[in-house]
């Protein structure tokens, strides 16, 4: 094996697997080749048929179990992950589990993870009932782990599948990313965050998994499973890259790039994580925490930021009233599926702070009581820290002042807050 001090070795496991569950009372409806052939015509190829042929393959295993052979969820864990009440009444009142379980080897594409969560969410989608992704202990309800999968040009959201948890500590926040082992690659940290970079160092993290992860996935790509995968030391970020991360290639223009040093922190403990660390370039004057600071204004420069402060006025006061009285029809087209083809539900709401409230969009991704509604965050919220993008969100109806409906083009409809403030 080649090692120079241009590139990083980094270990590849033999096998990758993947675990999604089924909560329902009573036993299935129907048969999992049944409910995945339900889905033809709404889940794009190759997808569809990789999960009919694993569903054939010892490389799948589909068992459903009485729920008192398994350690209890940790409802408070699944809580802080976005679960609804309503889900977690669901699995409070289930009798069985359907366990979806398959293996594949590291390489793209990541066919583990692609065949059981449709498998997952087909069976779910057929008992009207939720799937729970064990890797991120996090509730998916059928519609939105099918959205997550890839489309007809084989795209995805990279916050789909990773996300970026932050902690604080005395050198300042500490990010990792959960979700590249699903990929077989290491997940990432930053340590030494500066404080006000909660939001942009969020994206910055996501925008380095892409770039990471496509060349982890380069370096699988032969017949042969290598032992190791060389990764390139300084690791390049650009915009473009954190835009493809969160779905939005047309919302970053060009950026300069950013240079991020890769470095191996292996764990001491045999049940702890291994971490590949970003730091700054060697060489690099001052703290890194500066570093990071240029970085996200480099990558930044120009982009509007997705938190918005409302001003008050007449003209705020009338945008809130247009939308929130029509927020009723806006459900009602959203739940009998009449909005435009190829268009997404988006609401604004606020998050109470110490200034005053801030609000945030959030993707609207199922709404079966009028007075709740369960989504995606479209930001990372500054006031609070459990609010990033691509996390389950749940907002009462009452907290929100405006609903949008998008397209590839932008705001097709709505958006009245946001008109005032442009």
């Amino acid at each position: 094996m080649l090692i120079t001090d241009d590139f990083l070795p980094v270990p590849v496991p033999e096998s990758l697997s993947a675990t999604y569950l089924v909560p329902m009372a009573g036993l299935p409806k129907v048969s999992p080749k049944t409910a995945v052939a339900a889905l033809t015509g709404r889940l794009a190829e190759p997808v569809h048929g990789l999960a009919r042929q694993m569903l054939d393959s010892p490389l799948m295993s589909v068992d459903t179990r009485p729920i008192a052979e398994f350690p209890e969820l940790p409802p408070d864990l699944l809580t802080a992950f976005g679960a609804t009440e309503a889900q977690l009444a669901r699995l409070a009142a289930a009798t069985h589990l359907v366990v979806v379980q398959a293996e594949y080897r590291p390489g793209w594409p990541p066919a583990h993870e692609w065949a059981a969560r449709a498998v997952a969410a087909a069976v779910a989608e057929s008992v009207d009932g939720d799937v729970v992704d064990v890797f991120g202990l996090q509730f998916l309800d059928p519609a939105t782990a099918l959205r997550s999968l890839p489309d007809e040009q084989g795209r995805i959201r990279l916050v789909d599948w990773v996300l970026v948890p932050y902690s604080s500590d005395t050198e300042g926040l500490w990010f990792t990313t959960k979700g590249l082992r699903r990929f077989g690659l290491l997940e990432l940290q930053t340590q030494g965050v500066p404080d006000h970079l909660t939001r942009a160092w969020g994206a910055v993290m996501t925008g380095a998994a892409r770039r990471l992860l496509r060349d982890w996935t380069d370096g699988l790509a032969g017949e042969e499973v290598p032992a190791f995968v060389q990764l390139p030391v300084l690791a390049t970020v650009t915009g473009h890259d954190i835009a493809v991360a969160y779905g939005n290639p047309e919302q970053h223009g060009a950026t300069a790039p950013v240079l991020l040093r890769l470095e191996l922190d292996p764990s001491t403990d045999p049940e702890a994580d291994s971490f590949l660390s970003l730091r700054p370039p060697a060489g690099h004057p001052g703290p890194d925490g500066r570093y990071y600071a240029a970085a996200c204004a480099t990558l930044f420069s120009g982009i509007q930021p997705d938190v918005r402060y409302a001003r008050s006025g007449d003209a705020m006061s009338r945008a809130v009233a247009t939308a929130r009285a029509a927020l009723g029809d806006a459900r009602a087209r959203f739940v009998a599926g009449q909005l435009p083809a190829e268009s997404q539900l988006v609401v604004k709401y606020g998050l109470p702070g110490d200034d005053g409230p801030e609000y945030v969009w959030a993707g609207v991704t199922s709404w079966e009581t009028p007075e709740r509604i369960v989504g995606v965050s479209a930001s990372d919220a500054a006031t609070d820290p459990s609010v990033r993008i691509g996390a389950p969100v749940v907002v009462e109806a009452t907290d929100v002042v405006d609903w949008a409906v998008l397209d590839a083009t932008g705001v097709i409809e709505g958006g009245w807050t946001q008109a005032v403030l442009d």
